[in-house]
């Protein structure tokens, strides 16, 4: 027992002695992280290469997009100078907000009712969504043509031979079930105590729904809105179909443009689009951040899950 003493004694006075420690080998990383890192970065380069070309030929001085002669913001200066340019871009701007707001609103109401009334009936529902979230564009557009003609001319209603009002209708579409599961997923996680509270303090249906759970739900309402906005801007199929003269939006008139070539400014005009959905997107993360919502929950807010 005195001998093992003695070691231990030993082997602390050498840890605390100044002798000089041989030094420690950094551990090599597997073959494996290294493959998958590398992959990853082929991965995005693969997603976003294209993007970063469009944006670098958005300043090209050229005459055509695939000719570089020089870089300047000639292409920029074009946009004020083209008016069909100009309509083109006001006209998908009004009709992303139009839509949006449809989408918003009808939105909103799916999602608080799939998450505030659970049932079979949920479940059906959600299918529903899914079954327009996942239709090919070329169906609803099909679809939506001569749905318009018929309300429009044979059922006399004059607002839907309205090209604002049928762009803003077949937009707001997939976007409507896009908000309806963000709402849903953002309110699922939250406590109906508050809403009993609300009532058992005598508060009539509609002032509970405004100032409990609508306030519960406003942070995945204002990030719906936002990616309805963004979602709304390029929907070229069904804005091909139900398009009316006077009423061309932006992604028409691109495909439009590719007949003749492509000319700089529809880079410049897709730069500054691609920048207002950076914009909508970071607004859609600092609003969910500001409500208290994680990283993960506000990844998961988004994708409604």
């Amino acid at each position: 027992m005195t001998q093992v003493t003695e070691t231990q004694t030993l082997l602390q006075s050498r840890e605390g002695s100044d002798v000089p420690r041989a030094p420690r080998r950094r551990a090599h990383r597997p073959w494996s992280d290294v493959a998958f890192g590398v992959w990853g970065v082929l991965v995005m380069l693969f997603l976003f290469l294209p993007i970063i070309v469009i944006v670098i030929y958005s300043f090209n001085t050229g005459r055509l997009l695939v000719s570089w002669d020089g870089f300047g913001f000639d292409a920029f200066a074009t946009i004020l100078e083209k008016p069909a340019i100009q309509n083109a871009v006001r006209v998908s701007l009004i009709t992303a907000f139009i839509a949006a707001i449809i989408a918003t609103v009808l939105g909103t109401l799916a999602g608080i009712a799939m998450a505030r009334h659970p049932g079979k009936w949920v479940w059906w529902f959600l299918g529903l969504l899914l079954l327009v979230s996942v239709t090919p564009e070329i169906v609803d557009a099909v679809a939506l043509l001569p749905w318009f003609v018929f309300l429009g001319q044979d059922a006399g209603i004059g607002m839907f031979n309205d090209g604002i009002v049928r762009l803003s209708i077949g937009s707001s579409l997939f976007a409507t079930a896009v908000v309806s599961y963000i709402v849903r997923a953002r309110l699922v996680g939250q406590d109906a105590n508050l809403e009993e509270a609300s009532a058992d303090l005598y508060a009539n249906p509609f002032t509970t729904f405004r100032r409990v759970t609508l306030a519960l739900a406003m942070p995945a309402v204002l990030a719906g809105f936002l990616l309805a906005f963004t979602l709304s801007l390029d929907n070229t199929i069904v804005a091909a179909f139900v398009q009316v003269s006077g009423t061309t939006p932006w992604p028409v008139y691109v495909l439009s443009a590719v007949r003749s070539g492509l000319r700089p400014e529809i880079a410049a005009v897709s730069t500054i689009m691609l920048l207002l959905t950076l914009v909508a997107l970071a607004l859609v993360a600092l609003v969910l951040r500001r409500a208290g919502d994680s990283a993960t929950q506000i990844a998961r807010t988004m994708t409604g899950g």
